[in-house]
């Protein structure tokens, strides 16, 4: 597998590949803004940099903070039934 350059441009076909998720996964992930991605002639293109992102053990610790934090507020509200 080539290596992901962080300069580069990809298309949702290559960061599917390189990230091994399905086309509705991908699909989801630019929807709801985990990827980054510019639509240039009806396509979407994305920056290496965000498919690393995606890579990086700083993003686990975001959501494990994020998961947290809802858990703790649904916690709470459970609590106060």
């Amino acid at each position: 597998m080539p290596e992901i350059k962080p300069k580069e441009i990809y298309t949702t076909k290559e960061a599917q590949d390189f990230l091994k998720v399905s086309p509705s996964t991908i699909k989801r992930l630019l929807k709801r803004g985990i990827i980054k991605a510019y639509k240039v002639g009806g396509t979407y293109r994305i920056w290496g940099d965000e498919i690393l992102s995606l890579l990086s053990p700083k993003l686990e610790e975001k959501v494990y903070s994020a998961y947290s934090k809802i858990k703790d507020k649904t916690r709470k509200t459970i609590e106060k039934w």
